[in-house]
């Protein structure tokens, strides 16, 4: 019998049982997070404050940090609208720790619209955006990880999760000089041969243990 509404996953990992939307990817991505543990790599930081998860999807990675670190404020970016509902869903427990925005992350504020070519497999955790052309109206207007910060009222980034699924080579092209020394921890997909040599390139004046696990690329700052 098909389940057409979606059903509740626990985890000791997650302090509140997360929705899962049947005949997605949802399941796949609460697996990499809550069984595979795909940021065991983390395991070793103590405290967080600040934390920004770009490509938030349905939340589960969020719900994941936010469990783990109880003192922590997180801002969650998510520009696909059926994922983001079900992010905030997912994060409404947690009530004034997070802050949840639909759109993308980029180097700079400009309007985006989600692509309609498929990326990967073109499924729900494989979301992408691109920039609006001359005479498109644009659905979201892209922000920055310095914008981000800023406001946010803290002074570093205690972890920076990114899986934007190819917007890297966007995010580290420009205009991240002003905020890459002020993250402590840093965990990143990297889609591409472009965009992990854009990457290193950004990162390569920046005093980061560089690591790798499992797809994730990590960097911790020396004074973790």
């Amino acid at each position: 019998m098909k389940i057409d509404k979606p059903y509740l996953l626990r985890s000791r990992y997650a302090e509140f049982p997360l929705k899962c939307r049947p005949n997605t990817t949802d399941i796949r991505v609460f697996r990499q997070i809550y069984v595979s543990r795909e940021y065991r790599c983390l395991d070793e930081v103590r405290d967080a404050g600040l934390i920004i998860d770009c490509g938030a999807n349905v939340g589960y990675s969020s719900a994941y940090f936010l469990t783990r670190f109880p003192k922590s404020y997180l801002i969650a970016i998510e520009p696909d609208p059926g994922n983001f509902s079900l992010l905030e869903t997912n994060l409404a427990p947690y009530e004034n720790r997070f802050l949840a925005i639909c759109s993308a992350v980029w180097s700079h504020p400009v309007g985006l619209l989600l692509s309609e070519g498929p990326f990967r497999d073109g499924m729900e955790w494989a979301r992408t955006v691109r920039e609006a052309r001359n005479g498109e109206k644009a659905t979201m207007t892209a922000i920055d990880i310095g914008t981000l910060l800023k406001a946010s009222g803290y002074d570093r980034i205690s972890i920076l999760k990114i899986d934007i699924e190819g917007a890297e080579s966007i995010v580290f092209s420009s205009n991240y000089e002003t905020w890459i020394g002020k993250v402590d921890n840093l965990v990143i997909e990297l889609h591409t041969d472009e965009c992990r040599s854009i990457f290193r390139k950004a990162i390569s004046n920046v005093k980061f243990s560089v690591s790798e696990c499992d797809e994730l690329v990590v960097c911790k700052g020396f004074s973790n």
